[in-house]
């Protein structure tokens, strides 16, 4: 029996994006990505429904984290041999099932294994759905990833929120509520899965674009360009970390304002991934993210002065944005870089990469005890002026079509 045909990863510079298509999929993303970020919300009514200690507890975050992450590349490559379109709805829906398990059992092992299955479902979800963009985008594959990758983050800030007041009415019970949106989701991108999953005939009926080119895939170039999501991720997480703590003890500002402070960075987190989408896709991929990172340093030494409230407030916008210009770019190339591999990229850049930032805050987080924030957070503002250098280095795998 042939396998199946591969999708082109280089869709024709004149096709337009399906947007609607893309549109549903940033959904699926919101709803997967909500259950990444309800589990350390979830945690002190764990702690206190099942008497858990602290290390316990950090165990469920680390077993999802890890389940959610190193699997993705994984799964990319399942994707990459045998398009399997039927990886979005599963995988979203053993994303949320998973968590909302957590609400029906009573011993640690189950919660332990419930949450792990989630993080497999995310891990499943991801590439498969983040390969369909890249060609769904068309010659706006930045811009097109950029709506995709806010609904993720979207869903990340949400969870949090919805669940806490969820888990106070309920209980701990009320994270099966957590299966709902998924259920729905699934629905909605199973009846859409023909239109979202065809397979394209590639331009003149050119049938070699269906065939793996040897030599076509840039290891060397992907390989550098994952250390640069590498030392961005470790900024990010770092930062998302440390503001609220660098508020209320360096600025001397309240609890709840660090809390607001971290939300206007976190807000132009968001704005920055659309820009930097738009501006790779109506100029240059590379430029972008030299330019994000060129930035990024000196705001953050210049975010270090500030002693005035409202002044630090408003550098975390240009911080914000510097932070995240090339979060969806740098995802387009990865898959420009390995262009029969693109659902492999897709699962190292979204995943693997973007974790091993966060296993590295511990480190941080002993500086910070013994030297204190500033110079955590000093040390955290020369990470992206490695990303810079490296970044000079990479290279335009694709000429971005012009707006």
């Amino acid at each position: 029996m042939s396998s199946a045909p591969k999708i082109p990863s280089e869709p024709p510079k004149t096709q337009e994006a399906d947007y609607r298509s893309i549109a549903l999929l940033s959904a699926c993303h919101f709803s997967d990505d909500i259950n990444q970020g309800v589990v350390p919300a979830m945690l002190p009514f764990f702690i206190a429904a099942y008497h858990l200690s602290y290390a316990a507890a950090a165990g469920l975050v680390l077993a999802q984290t890890l389940f959610s992450s190193v699997a993705q590349p994984l799964f990319g490559l399942l994707a990459d041999r045998r398009p399997s379109a039927w990886l979005i709805p599963v995988g979203l829906s053993l994303a949320g099932i998973g968590v909302a398990l957590t609400g029906l059992t009573h011993t640690y092992s189950l919660i332990f294994a419930a949450i792990a299955a989630s993080g497999l479902g995310i891990s499943a979800f991801h590439p498969e759905a983040a390969r369909r963009v890249r060609y769904l985008g068309g010659a706006r594959a930045a811009t097109s990833m950029s709506l995709f990758t806010v609904g993720g983050m979207a869903g990340f800030a949400v969870g949090p929120l919805a669940i806490t007041p969820t888990l106070i009415a309920f209980g701990t019970r009320g994270a099966v509520l957590l299966a709902l949106p998924v259920v729905i989701m699934s629905l909605a991108v199973t009846s859409q899965l023909p239109r979202i999953a065809i397979e394209p005939v590639p331009r003149h009926h050119d049938t070699t674009r269906s065939v793996p080119i040897k030599g076509r895939d840039q290891w060397s170039a992907f390989a550098r360009l994952t250390v640069v999501v590498v030392l961005r991720s470790i900024t990010f997480f770092g930062l998302n970390t440390f503001i609220p703590l660098y508020w209320s003890h360096v600025l001397h500002g309240s609890k709840a304002g660090g809390g607001y402070a971290l939300a206007t960075m976190l807000a132009a987190v968001v704005a920055g991934t659309l820009i930097g989408g738009r501006l790779a896709d109506r100029y240059n991929r590379k430029i972008v993210v030299v330019v994000s990172l060129a930035a990024l340093s000196p705001l953050l030494f210049v975010f270090l002065s500030a002693h005035d409230l409202t002044a630090a407030s408003l550098l975390l916008v240009p911080v914000g944005i510097s932070l995240a210009a090339s979060t969806s770019v740098v995802v387009v190339m990865a898959q420009e870089y390995l262009p029969d591999r693109i659902g492999l990229a897709a699962g190292v850049t979204l995943g693997l990469s973007m974790t091993v930032g966060g296993l590295l805050m511990p480190v941080f987080g002993a500086i910070a005890d013994h030297h204190g924030l500033r110079m955590a957070i000093t040390l955290l503002a020369l990470v992206p002026a490695l990303g810079f250098a490296i970044s000079l280095t990479l290279h335009e795998a694709a000429e971005p079509a012009r707006a």
